[in-house]
């Protein structure tokens, strides 16, 4: 069949042309919308320009032909080849490519958005500035093609290939990369923002100044990844591996990166405001300084000597544990809620409910903080809803004074202000304690039940692993019988407002704050 004919049968209607020979024609601007040429042989065709849209041309053979600037919006191209093919700018939204070979063909600012390129195959395909939004390239290869500048917003790539490829200041901004192949893929000034790396293997990949603002990198694989300068604010590593990567004044401001491996990593220069430096791998990390100024902008600065940064970076979070010498039940449960909510609207650094671990007699109550310094403010306001709270700040508040008793200096203390600035946070904890009080609702319905009644330990952990008892009821773990009833009960109304616990020594209490991880200012 040659041109001539084909066009006078398509204008008198015919649409089916499947298995039809026009190797090398020249169909250029011709309008074929709708066709079929499904198994048709179109290799080195010349359909530049031509109309295409809504057409037929599955398991049909194009390589290397040409179709620039051609309209194939919606056409189906499913298992086509399309090898070496010159598709540059041309239209393929909506155009369903599944199993499709489009191994090095030119794909240069191709329109390709909602297209559905299924396990295609794009291996040394050149997709520079093309547009492929909300496109479907689940378990496609994309090895070693070019992708620089292009457009993959909400992109579906999960279990592609895409070792080796460059994609240097694409924005592949909400897109879904889990378990993706991306080793010693180009990523430099890359849009990762809110995308979903959880599980994408990273290894040797060069993510330098790339936006991974609030990405999922959870249990990503990022060994010897170049990370130089990227934005990871709010970003979630947890779990993943970050072995000799290299993160030199990468943004990790509000990072979550628990159960993150850093051994050998290079840190010197990160931005850590507001993120956790527990729980974390650390062998052999170079880390000089890190910046922990809220912005990033090194108004705060932890320098660190050659041993230093492993003692800062420790693996146990600063925690306290409030345990309850009774079992919660659902009333109580249901008040605490609602008075932690309460508390947390005034006091911020209470972030989470605690985790509860609930026996048959105890229930111990466990609250994380962010840094050493937090320990004592927060133990100060996460007690109040409990009958031993007065006996539990006053503790503290006396704990305060023997620290303001001696000179600062002879604690021993290896930064002396950090003393005054805990003094201060514990004053601050004071007057929003107050307001507190003064709101009364939920803290009065508390009052009333049993459970917070019950006599308490307040136990603090920091982050060299050293507790403190800041408070021990001296009626935890003792009952009175009732003779009229079975169960056991606490002491009367009465008996824990009066109880006084053991004030911890000077000494314990200057080893405790001494082993505290500050940051200098």
């Amino acid at each position: 069949m040659n041109v001539e004919e084909l066009l006078k049968k398509y204008a008198d209607g015919v649409l089916d042309f499947s298995g039809a020979n026009l190797s090398e024609a020249n169909l250029s601007g011709v309008k074929l919308s709708s066709v079929n040429l499904s198994y048709a042989n179109l290799s080195v065709v010349n359909l530049s320009g031509a109309n295409l849209s809504e057409a037929n041309l599955s398991d049909a053979k194009l390589n290397v032909a040409r179709l620039s600037g051609a309209n194939l919006a919606s056409a189906i191209l499913n298992n086509t080849s399309l090898n070496v093919a010159n598709l540059i700018r041309a239209d393929l939204s909506r155009a369903q490519l599944r199993g499709a070979s489009l191994i090095r063909a030119e794909l240069i600012r191709a329109e390709l958005s909602r297209a559905d390129l299924f396990e295609a195959n794009l291996s040394g395909a050149d997709l520079r500035e093309a547009t492929l939004r909300q496109a479907n390239l689940r378990r496609a290869d994309l090895s070693e093609a070019t992708l620089r500048g292009a457009s993959l917003t909400g992109a579906n790539l999960e279990m592609a290939n895409l070792n080796a490829t460059d994609m240097g200041r694409t924005d592949l901004s909400g897109a879904n990369l889990r378990d993706t192949e991306l080793r010693q893929a180009n990523l430099s000034h890359a849009n990762l923002s809110g995308a979903d790396l959880s599980g994408a293997n990273l290894r040797w990949a060069d993510l330098s100044k790339a936006n991974l603002r609030w990405a999922d990198l959870s249990g990503a694989k990022l060994s010897g990844a170049t990370l130089i300068g990227a934005d990871l604010s709010n970003a979630n590593l947890t779990n993943a591996s970050l072995i000799h990567a290299n993160l030199t004044q990468a943004k990790l401001i509000k990072a979550e990166w628990i159960g993150a491996d850093l051994t050998g990593a290079i840190l010197t220069g990160a931005k850590l405001y507001a993120t956790s430096r527990f729980g974390l791998k650390t062998e052999g990390m170079t880390c000089e300084w890190i910046d922990l100024s809220p912005t990033g902008d090194r108004s705060i600065i932890q320098k660190f000597d050659s041993e230093d940064s492993r003692d800062f970076f420790n693996e146990t979070p600063p925690t306290i544990r409030i345990i309850v010498d009774a079992a919660l039940e659902h009333e109580a449960n249901f008040a605490l809620a609602g008075v932690y909510y309460q508390i947390a609207r005034e006091y911020r650094r209470l972030k989470q409910p605690p985790t509860t671990e609930i026996g048959r007699r105890r229930t111990v109550f466990t609250f994380r903080v962010d840094s050493d310094e937090a320990l004592l403010t927060t133990a100060y306001i996460a007690i109040l809803p409990f009958r031993d709270s007065a006996n539990t700040q006053q503790n503290i508040d006396k704990v305060v004074e023997m620290m303001m008793s001696k000179d600062i200096s002879q604690l021993g203390l290896k930064i002396p202000h950090q003393v005054k600035q805990i003094i201060s946070l514990i004053e601050q904890a004071r007057n929003q304690a107050l307001k507190i009080k003064a709101m009364k609702k939920n803290l009065d319905i508390a009052a009333k039940l049993n459970f917070f009644k019950a006599p308490t330990q307040t136990i603090l952990t920091n982050s060299s692993a050293q507790s403190l008892i800041i408070h021990d009821n001296p009626y935890f773990g003792k009952r009175l019988i009732n003779p009229s009833d079975s169960s056991a009960k606490f002491f009367d109304d009465t008996s824990n407002d009066s109880a006084t616990s053991l004030l911890p020594s000077l000494n314990m209490i200057v080893d405790f704050i001494k082993s505290f991880h500050y940051t200098e200012k």
